[in-house]
């Protein structure tokens, strides 16, 4: 069920359960073996009308419930609220949108528009048509400033207007037009300029999503995170309607008897939190219809009867991000340090070449996780650089990079000092987990101490993953160095993540150099396709020089499905019918 969809709501915050999955095992490859076999899919067969399935969600912190795609940014909320939270696009298997979805969607490079139109009949589980101006709104939750969201960029500050609304100049973004007024079903976006990524889900140039302005408008902006209209009783205009929530821990999802294809096949679904390190015994015991497994567990579960496993290479990684500055807040961009603890380029490589990642993931997770070379997924194909090598383990180039940047050792000490001889610790934020997350963390800090380097642990332990993020996006000085993943969105586009106006460039750096490279992966020019590779494969060389972010693992994601179920797939290309085909087999 993870991931299901990233393309469309964008990048997302991810906990370290997600990727890294550990707990002992032996280190043979067999995992990926067998993850290879597995398809995508399951059956497709006629679904019977009927049937109650039970979800788990693997977390080991209460979910969030900020059900309002423009407000949440968790991992977990989506998996909670995916049910319902349909997107406005449908799109093929590359994620290239196509127009069988709620809304049709018309490109004109010329006139700098987008037409977004949604189909009548689309309506909200409450039974009112979702309208333009809901299409509309989306935009002003994210741009205005009360309602803190973290979706306001600079890529959709292009849409004209929206940097005015923004910044309080304007009581109305400019830039989006509604034809047949607020209640028709038509919406023109007038851009600045038009960015070759556009025409894929998941570019950041325009939102895909709409929220119901005539339940929402009462509510302040700077109330809507914390209201229960968006925390306990959300509108939605997918296959299913919540019924039911235990906060942070349960979902009950019923039909929406207005959905606009029809009725979706099952009569309930429940999706309950557990903890990552019962996940094992939730199997083979068979107490949930659909269920990750953690790849540490793969070989406790494999033969699990009663299922059928489905795999993907999900659009995620780890990473390890230096804070190097912060966010300002009245600038809305980021504010670079240069003489913070972590500036120096030398000490952040040093810190990469010094972990172990491919030992760690061929030890925990037989495969199923596997270190990751650079920002770009392999799954983005000619984006991604192949010719860039990450951080392989190399503790004597690592020891040399800290050496000839004056982190010296005094006679008889453990430890480097920086280069103006002041005794050096270096504060790691990382996230719990499943049960032997604290193995590889402390294995990592074991690493670092054979170059000389003291690495210590924020607040002396693992945080959850709500604190966690919560320190991250808020720079608590108290954070050096952190290790989180991301969920990313089914376009390459980068700006959203390492812009200077980027609220989820959570290490802070902005440079010029960057800066540029990113307008020219995203320019004019760059609708030529091999000049956009080039410049993705010049900045992900850049990022590799950097080290600002240091690229660490992905993973396999196995699901375990009841083998009496069909129709259920992680395929892009089914991402907009899935829960209303998923059912049982007839």
């Amino acid at each position: 069920m993870k991931r299901r969809m990233l393309g469309t709501f964008g990048v997302l915050l991810a906990g370290a359960a997600l990727l890294a999955g550990c707990g002992k095992s032996s280190s043979s490859n067999s995992g990926a073996k067998d993850a290879k076999k597995f398809p995508e899919a399951t059956a497709t067969a006629t679904a019977k009308k009927g049937g109650s399935i039970t979800i788990a969600e693997e977390s080991d912190t209460p979910v969030k419930g900020v059900f309002l795609n423009e407000l949440s940014d968790s991992q977990y909320d989506t998996d909670f609220m995916q049910f319902g939270n349909e997107a406005l696009f449908a799109t093929d298997d590359q994620y290239k949108i196509n127009n069988k979805g709620a809304a049709t969607f018309k490109m004109d490079r010329k006139a700098k528009t987008v037409t977004i139109e949604v189909k009548k009949g689309v309506k909200w589980s409450d039974g009112k048509q979702v309208t333009a101006k809901d299409v509309e709104y989306s935009y002003e939750i994210i741009a205005n400033k009360a309602s803190q969201s973290s979706r306001y960029t600079s890529s959709l500050a292009d849409i004209v207007g929206l940097a005015e609304y923004h910044d309080g100049k304007s009581k109305k973004i400019s830039g989006i037009e509604m034809p047949d007024g607020e209640n028709g079903r038509k919406v023109v976006l007038h851009f600045k300029e038009m960015k070759p990524g556009m025409t894929q889900s998941g570019n950041g140039f325009f939102w895909e999503s709409a929220a119901p302005y005539h339940y929402l408008k009462d509510v302040p902006f700077s109330k809507l995170q914390s209201s229960d209209k968006v925390r306990k009783n959300p509108l939605f205009f997918g296959p299913y309607k919540l019924s039911k929530l235990v906060r942070g821990q349960s979902a009950t999802w019923v039909r929406n008897p207005y959905y606009y294809r029809g009725k979706a096949k099952l009569d309930k679904i429940t999706i309950s939190v557990i903890s990552p390190n019962s996940a094992s015994q939730s199997i083979k015991s068979k107490k949930f219809d659909m269920i990750n497994v953690v790849n540490s567990q793969w070989k406790e579960v494999k033969g699990t009867k009663g299922y059928n496993f489905v795999a993907k290479i999900p659009l995620s990684y780890s990473y390890m991000g230096f804070k190097v500055g912060k966010w300002d807040k009245k600038t809305g961009s980021v504010k670079m340090n240069k003489n913070s603890k972590m500036s120096n380029r030398y000490l952040r490589q040093a810190m990469g070449y010094a972990m172990n990642v491919d030992e760690v993931t061929q030890h925990y997770t037989q495969g199923l996780s596997f270190r990751v070379k650079t920002l770009v997924p392999e799954g983005f194909g000619d984006f991604y650089d192949k010719s860039v090598k990450g951080f392989p383990l190399n503790i004597k180039k690592a020891n040399a990079l800290l050496d000839k940047a004056g982190y010296k050792k005094k006679k008889g000490e453990t430890y480097r000092r920086d280069p103006n001889g002041k005794k050096l610790t270096i504060h790691l934020a990382a996230m719990s987990g499943t049960t032997n997350q604290e193995a590889i963390v402390q294995n990592y800090i074991q690493q670092w101490k054979k170059i000389g380097l003291h690495v210590t642990l924020t607040t002396g332990r693992l945080i959850e993953f709500n604190s966690f993020y919560d320190k991250v996006q808020n720079d608590d000085p108290s954070v050096d160095v952190f290790m989180a993943a991301w969920s990313l969105s089914s376009e390459p586009t980068q700006d959203d993540l390492y812009g200077p106006k980027a609220p989820y460039n959570l290490t802070r750096f902005a440079t010029s150099e960057n800066t540029k490279l990113l307008k020219e992966m995203g320019s004019e020019k760059a609708f030529n396709h091999s000049y956009r590779v080039q410049k993705f494969h010049e900045w992900q060389q850049y990022m590799q020089k950097e080290a600002f972010v240091i690229p660490l693992y992905n993973a396999y994601s196995i699901t375990a499905v009841n083998s009496k179920l069909v129709n259920y797939s992680t395929k892009p290309s089914k991402a907009a019918t899935l829960w209303y085909e998923t059912g049982f087999k007839k």
